[in-house]
């Protein structure tokens, strides 16, 4: 893989990893009222560089935070995407339940503005992802061109 295909590769898989996690928060906000549901959410930081390391040798690396706790799977049909090897093109993050800051009668953990700032966060990374690329594309464009 050269130079070029390496910058891009790090963009299309922190971009894809950002709409995963945009994802599952809006998941956690749109479940927000419903009883016995659990919030999720994963480490970006760990994802990526699990996905930029599979992607490099082959090997998916493991993601953990001190935040989160291992869901369990209630049907073979939850999270089904979440299972498959990690690549650069296909960045599987590891989704954790969140701890339970503060106890609901509904036993949700959900958090309405917890979530809502992790939504806004990672929508501006997103955004702001997009423009360094869009800029690294104008730069190489203005260099072919002369």
């Amino acid at each position: 893989m050269n130079s070029l295909d390496a910058v891009f590769n790090f963009h299309q898989t922190a971009l894809k990893l950002r709409e995963q996690r945009q994802e599952v928060l809006a998941a956690n906000i749109a479940n927000a009222d419903t009883p016995n549901y659990k919030a999720k959410d994963f480490d970006f930081s760990s994802a990526l560089k699990s996905a930029i390391n599979s992607s490099q040798s082959n090997t998916l690396g493991k993601s953990g935070g001190n935040s989160l706790l291992t869901p369990s799977q209630t049907s073979t049909l939850h999270l089904a995407n979440l299972n498959n090897k990690a690549d650069s093109t296909n960045p599987t993050p590891n989704v954790q339940y969140r701890k339970n800051v503060q106890a609901n009668i509904d036993n949700n953990t959900v958090d309405g503005d917890a979530e809502r700032n992790a939504f806004v966060d990672n929508a501006l990374r997103y955004e702001a992802s997009l423009t360094v690329l869009h800029s690294q594309i104008k730069d190489l464009l203005n260099v072919i061109q002369g």
